[in-house]
């Protein structure tokens, strides 16, 4: 059995590439929770490699390097719901179903637009904020499971959804009025 061996690879290359092959579904996964676009969806781990090898290994990646591409991920889609939105072509947004928002139950929008609306709130959100509301609801992460990954206490993380699932029904109220 031979071996392929690849010369003129730096480490930080190799280091990329194993990063890549562990953490890309996860990227893939939370890109399209936000995006429900493909071709989107895969642009984001994509554009986050690029710039680690443009920039190379911060030191938080390294201790924790599934919280920071998280973190990344995430940032970089609502960048992108952020455009799409002052572009005016913001697209559905799949993985929002599950919030604990209430509502009318007689909806005067069609579900896809709410999801819409939800997404560009999310967006309106800090940053970390949303990471949490995503792996909560988008990924079913339990308070737990999302303390680790963000090196945050449990306690914390439960206050902050609390507090986030009110600012977020209070961005929708404002904007969608009487749509809801």
């Amino acid at each position: 059995m031979s071996t392929l061996v690849v010369t003129g690879v730096s480490e930080l290359e190799r280091k990329i590439v194993q990063l890549f092959r562990e953490h890309y579904p996860m990227l893939y996964r939370t890109a399209y929770s936000m995006l429900d676009n493909p071709a989107d969806a895969e642009d984001v781990p994509q554009t986050i490699f690029l710039r680690l090898l443009r920039s190379g290994l911060p030191p938080d990646l390294e201790k924790n390097p599934q919280g920071y591409l998280y973190r990344a991920a995430v940032n970089l889609s609502l960048n992108v719901i952020r455009s799409r939105k002052r572009q005016g072509i913001v697209a559905d947004v799949g993985g929002f179903e599950h919030l604990e928002i209430a509502a009318d139950s007689t909806l005067s929008k069609p579900a896809e637009d709410i999801r819409q609306c939800v997404a560009e709130a999310i967006a309106e959100l800090e940053p970390e904020t949303a990471q949490m509301l995503l792996l909560r609801y988008a990924h079913n992460c339990s308070d737990a499971d999302i303390a680790k990954l963000l090196g945050a206490s449990r306690g914390s993380v439960a206050m902050r959804l609390f507090r986030a699932r009110v600012r977020l029904k209070k961005i929708l109220r404002n904007s969608m009025g009487d749509r809801l």
